[in-house]
């Protein structure tokens, strides 16, 4: 009886601005849109807002509650939305709760985007009264990707880069710490042991400006050879940087951090897994000069950097890198160049005689939002003509949470001298907690 009482009311609204017809002819639309009536929902012609509410859309709603008339009848979709939408109306000041996980998350003021950050660092954090470790600091990790050519093979399936699980961790005696991370995936081509540790060290810093690390780590073979994944500019690395670097090696290295310079000297196994052994020795040295020192307001910062990695592995290798970055407020640029004698990257042993450079720059609007863009180019070998490979690519970057929540959107143009072209749209995911 409720419904039908209700249902009557809204009959008689809607046959009462029929019957005035006659009286405001066609001028009815006008003073519906321009007079404020209770209980509605108008167009504001005023530029302060395009649309406002007269009254509170709770008293709107209330002549839908049907909270104690609860006939087990089924409701149509209007009846339905009326009823999922009041819930708006129950407490107009709720916000979400900073304890619980997505609050977190809402809540956090990640901006930087330089260095990895992670979303659950604080609840993830630990700390010991008892045994060697003081603290530790659990983190996860995902980079996807989904990808196409313009051609009819495209795949949509989205491909896991990365999924990582890791621990930072510092001993009573806080010059010494660690580091393990593990990827639960396995990955093609490789044995799950192989796949599966990513990064498993040691490191000391009781000397100033200094850190002593001994284990399995990345490689410092160019500056975007040797960066983490987590804060590359690209969902790729450039050409030079995934044949020449991107690979990891048991080694000790001595990491220096001054004002106006850094180094890292490295001496270690060529080969490049957890179980490769020994197959032979390398040495990887690189050292930046930075003439403005860390960061000038006024000038910007400035890094010229260079490095050699060599070894033996099968074969004797050896490539030399130079590099010129430059930081200036919301601009971001840098080249880099390499030639090789053989090389041994993330991509496995070449004897090739090869070389590259990578030009990128980029610019950020706000703390959330970059463009960028890159010119790539690749010879495999120096001994072949007509070999080059190019890759133009731009991209957009939305810092959601910094490095720690991120969508990436890159186009790729792909010119080779020996293959077709081709085209690729990249769309990526980063997420660490």
């Amino acid at each position: 009886m409720k419904r039908i009482l209700k249902l009557m009311f809204f009959a008689i609204l809607f046959l009462l601005p029929l019957s005035a017809n006659a009286r405001v002819e066609n001028g009815y639309a006008d003073v519906l849109l321009e007079t404020l009536n209770d209980n509605e929902i108008v167009l504001n012609s005023g530029e302060d807002s395009v649309l406002t509410n007269q009254v509170k859309g709770k008293k709107f709603f209330d002549l839908f509650d049907n909270d104690d008339d609860d006939d087990n009848s089924i409701m149509d979709n209007t009846e339905l939305d009326f009823e999922i939408f009041k819930m708006f109306d129950k407490d107009k000041d709720n916000v979400i709760d900073e304890d619980t996980l997505i609050g977190k998350i809402y809540h956090s003021k990640i901006t930087r985007t330089d260095v990895p950050s992670y979303l659950y660092k604080d609840d993830l954090s630990f700390k010991f009264e008892n045994g060697p470790v003081q603290k530790l600091q659990v983190y996860g990790a995902y980079r996807g990707s989904i990808s196409g050519l313009f051609k009819s093979d495209y795949s949509t399936e989205y491909d896991n880069l990365t999924t990582q699980i890791g621990v930072y961790g510092q001993f009573k005696n806080p010059e010494y710490r660690f580091k393990l991370s593990v990827n639960p995936i396995p990955k093609k081509g490789l044995n799950y042991i192989d796949g599966f540790i990513s990064d498993i060290y040691m490191m000391n810093t009781s000397i100033p400006h200094h850190q002593i690390v001994a284990g399995y780590s990345r490689v410092q073979t160019g500056v975007e050879g040797g960066t983490s994944s987590y804060i590359l500019p690209f969902v790729a690395r450039s050409q030079i940087a995934r044949n020449f670097g991107g690979a990891r090696s048991l080694a000790v290295k001595v990491i220096g951090n001054y004002q106006y310079m850094d180094y890292n000297l490295t001496l270690g196994s060529s080969g490049r897994y957890i179980t490769s052994g020994m197959p032979g020795a390398e040495f990887n040295g690189w050292v930046n000069f930075k003439p403005f020192g860390h960061k000038d307001k006024k000038l910007g910062k400035l890094t010229i950097g260079g490095g050699f990695n060599g070894g033996h592995n099968q074969i004797d290798y050896g490539v030399g890198s130079v590099y010129v970055g430059y930081k200036y407020k919301k601009l971001w640029t840098n080249f880099e160049a390499a030639i090789a004698d053989g090389y041994n990257g993330y991509n496995g042993i070449s004897e090739n005689k090869a070389c590259g450079f990578a030009a990128t720059v980029g610019w950020k609007f706000n703390p959330h939002w970059q463009l960028i863009g890159r010119i790539d180019q690749f010879d495999p070998n120096r001994d072949v003509s007509n070999d080059l490979r190019r890759e133009y690519s731009i991209g957009v970057n939305w810092f959601i949470k910094g490095q720690a929540l991120k969508l990436v959107l890159n186009y790729v143009f792909c010119q080779n001298q020996n293959i077709p072209d081709s085209h690729k749209l990249i769309l990526a995911t980063q997420v660490l907690l």
